[in-house]
């Protein structure tokens, strides 16, 4: 049983060494399921379009050079002037194809990142992934910088490197014929000797390029590692932010001000230290960049020369041939160029395939051995067989855990139930259990099929919005009147919000823990489920609010309470039936 349990824990994080074409694969059936695959796939095709139309364009601009050029020469003012004209009429070709290029270019990130976010999103919240990957995984307790910052980097930087690495291939493949015809059969003199190198230049932008990617690579090598870990150190740093934040007012009556600061100023140097790491890196990576990039300014002319001066080409020649080797080099060096981005992609590629890959793992998206089962039972009743609650802290260590005292006891619809137990046990698990969301443990629970079930835990959740909408979470607020609405507030002792059904604002700062609890029930109300599950709702309760809430319950005659918790004022009110959560201090069975 523990074995098994640690090996999902294993292959969870385990993902985290996902190989790179493991994550492209999933990258892949991401898209393939995406929502707007259609629309991406059309605008790829509209800019591949607009590529071939934009490398047509700078076609026509390199063979313009020779005659513009030749017409410098010669001092040929008509054809200077023809050429000027003719220039000008392929440079605004190009300007409206730029514009094309830019707008399609952002609507497809624009498109991918929808697809990218909303994908993320609805994986990190199907069949209660999130939070069992919470309680699972160091990869569930920040997932909000993968979910929203590396989400919208990915998209953006997949769309702006895959269309420069296909506009430098149609680039490459159109102007290496070009460069070639003008290299011609040159005949270098070498020692005496004539050595005949059919398209030289080509070889030469092929070399320099070359050249320029081993050092880039060389240098460079350190970059996607040190990526990953700065966004994995930056999630941390706002994590940290976000808990202080939420946090102000036990932080200000403890007077741990120093004590919030000293840890996040850790957290800060964390950051920074990565960042310093990354500096240096970069910093090496321009000292290679920056040479190759300079002397690519004089390398095509230097290049072209010796045709240039033995009378082989002219000056018009010249100039075109320099400026197609230049974009030789410039689609050959598009890598180079790109490297600190490729390994930036590479990395918030790896942080967000992760994070799906362990949304995706068998042991949260179905059932597997060593797992606590819930299953559809009878009607009218909720029956509990051989059932083992495994504690966090006992997860991996075979030790310990609660089960409940009375052998597989059944709950039958109508009854009033008091779970009790041990010191030192967690009602929460089983709360949570029952649920679905905890499935650490042995055994089945069997819930009543077609029958509402209404879990209400000890902290209920207050989103913000309008009162109308909480009160009917997460069901649609048209379900229930107004009237309805007003009544149930009053019944619980919120008559004075009857009036503000349709107001916005942080209800959670408005309504002390009091009322937060008492909305929870006015919902409880409305819902009127055949069954309700609670976690210790009523301790911590001031006495009225207590005996308010039980007054409610007892409008509920037809709903089935399972109380989770030792309120005496709930078995004083109901005389439930008790049943015991006892620790299990022995070794569990494999």
């Amino acid at each position: 049983m523990n074995a098994d349990k640690n090996s999902d824990d294993l292959s969870v994080t385990s993902v985290q060494d996902m190989p790179f074409g493991a994550q492209l694969r999933m990258a892949w059936q991401s898209f393939q399921a995406s929502r707007v695959r259609g629309r991406i796939i059309l605008l790829s095709l509209t800019l591949l379009g607009v590529i071939l139309l934009l490398t047509y364009g700078q076609l026509l601009l390199n063979r313009w050079n020779q005659p513009f050029y030749n017409a410098l020469e010669n001092r040929d003012l008509g054809s200077f002037w023809h050429e000027l004209r003719n220039f000008f009429l392929i440079a605004a070709f190009l300007v409206v194809i730029n514009v094309a290029q830019t707008f399609f270019s952002q609507m497809t990130a624009l498109y991918m990142r929808e697809g990218i976010a909303r994908d993320m999103v609805d994986q990190w919240l199907a069949g209660r992934r999130a939070y069992r990957l919470s309680v699972s995984s160091p990869l569930g307790v920040n997932p909000d910088q993968r979910l929203h910052e590396d989400a919208r980097k990915l998209a953006e930087t997949t769309t702006s490197l895959a269309i420069g690495m296909v506009q430098s291939t149609i680039l490459l493949v159109s102007f290496i014929t070009v460069l070639w015809e003008l290299s011609g059969h040159f005949a270098l003199p070498l020692f005496g000797h004539q050595i005949v190198i059919p398209g030289y230049m080509v070889w030469a932008a092929l070399l320099y390029a070359g050249a320029a990617a081993i050092a880039s690579n060389i240098v460079g090598a350190r970059l996607t590692r040190l990526n990953a870990a700065r966004y994995a150190r930056e999630a941390e740093l706002r994590a940290a932010l976000m808990h202080g934040n939420e946090h102000l007012e036990q932080i200000a009556l403890a007077h741990g001000e120093d004590v919030e600061r000293a840890a996040i100023h850790t957290t800060i140097d964390r950051v920074l230290s990565l960042i310093r790491k990354l500096a240096y890196a970069l910093t090496n990576l321009t000292w290679v960049s920056a040479s190759f990039g300079w002397l690519a300014m004089i390398v095509p002319v230097l290049i072209a020369s010796p045709a240039y001066f033995t009378g082989a080409m002219n000056f018009g020649g010249l100039m075109m041939a320099a400026s197609a080797f230049t974009q030789v080099y410039t689609a050959l060096r598009w890598y180079v160029d790109n490297y600190g981005a490729i390994a930036d992609w590479k990395a918030t590629l790896l942080r967000v395939m992760v994070l799906r890959a362990a949304l995706t793992e068998p042991g949260l998206t179905e059932e597997t051995k060593g797992t606590i089962r819930i299953a559809s039972g009878k009607a009218g009743e909720i029956a509990f067989d051989d059932l083992y609650i495994r504690t966090p802290a006992e997860a991996d260590a075979q030790w310990g855990g609660y089960h409940i005292r009375e052998n597989n006891p059944v709950i039958e619809a109508g009854e009033r139930i008091m779970f009790n137990g041990d010191p030192g046990v967690n009602r929460r698990h089983l709360f949570n259990a029952m649920a679905g969301l905890w499935p650490y443990g042995e055994g089945t629970i069997h819930l009543p099929s077609d029958e509402t079930i209404l879990f209400l835990p000890h902290t209920p959740y207050i989103p913000e919005g309008r009162l109308r909408d909480l009160l009917a979470y997460p069901q649609d607020a048209s379900l229930y009147s107004d009237e309805a609405m007003v009544t149930a507030l009053k019944a619980v002792r919120l008559g004075k919000l009857a009036g503000a059904l349709d107001e916005r604002q942080k209800w959670s700062n408005t309504l002390d823990k009091d009322e937060q609890m008492a909305l929870a029930f006015a919902h409880l109300v409305l819902a009127n489920p055949k069954w309700a599950v609670f976690n210790e709702v009523l301790e911590g309760l001031e006495p009225d609010s207590t005996t308010a809430l039980l007054e409610v319950l007892r409008t509920l005659p037809h709903t089935t309470f399972l109380y989770l918790g030792r309120s005496q004022a709930y078995a004083d009110a109901f005389s439930p039936r008790v049943l015991h959560l006892e620790r299990l201090d022995v070794p569990v069975p494999e």
